[in-house]
């Protein structure tokens, strides 16, 4: 039996925010395979850090950096046996909640590719070519101007 999910805005370095680091290490280097000096980087200064955390632990995270066109999510986390539950789904919901309470409400992203499905239920839409990041194949994606939105491959 799960715990009910508690998710958080956290600050850049504090307790819960490392513990997301080291979720974030688990799922993209060690299970991934993402080089390491890929998976930190100057953004992580600066983003809106959110964690899930069931059971007394944090479970899921994501990040969030305003820029001037958009919100980009990333580093979407959750550990392996906490998958296939919504908790992703409800931790990015709350992390654009969270940016439309500040007045934000365009979305961007780039989805591992075998991922796609997850993020359209979640109203994004996919475009332009597919990109290889930390070693795997990546689509942009976004929640606005959704006709404009063309694959290229």
């Amino acid at each position: 039996m799960m715990s009910d999910i508690v998710i958080l805005p956290v600050p850049v370095f504090s307790t819960l925010c490392n513990a997301a680091f080291a979720l974030r290490r688990e799922v993209f280097v060690w299970e991934q395979n993402v080089p390491e000096e890929e998976e930190h980087d100057q953004y992580d200064l600066t983003a809106i850090h959110f964690v899930a955390i069931a059971d007394g632990e944090v479970v899921a995270t994501l990040r969030l950096i305003e820029m001037d066109e958009h919100c980009k999510i990333g580093r979407v986390a959750t550990r392996l046996h906490y998958r296939g539950r919504g908790i992703g789904k409800k931790l990015i919901a709350a992390a654009m909640d969270h940016a439309r309470a500040r007045g934000r409400d365009r979305f961007y992203l780039t989805a591992q590719s075998d991922k796609l499905g997850f993020y359209q239920a979640l109203g994004f839409v996919a475009f332009g070519p597919e990109i290889i990041d930390g070693g795997m194949p990546h689509r942009a994606m976004r929640d606005y101007d959704k006709a404009g939105a063309i694959l290229v491959d």
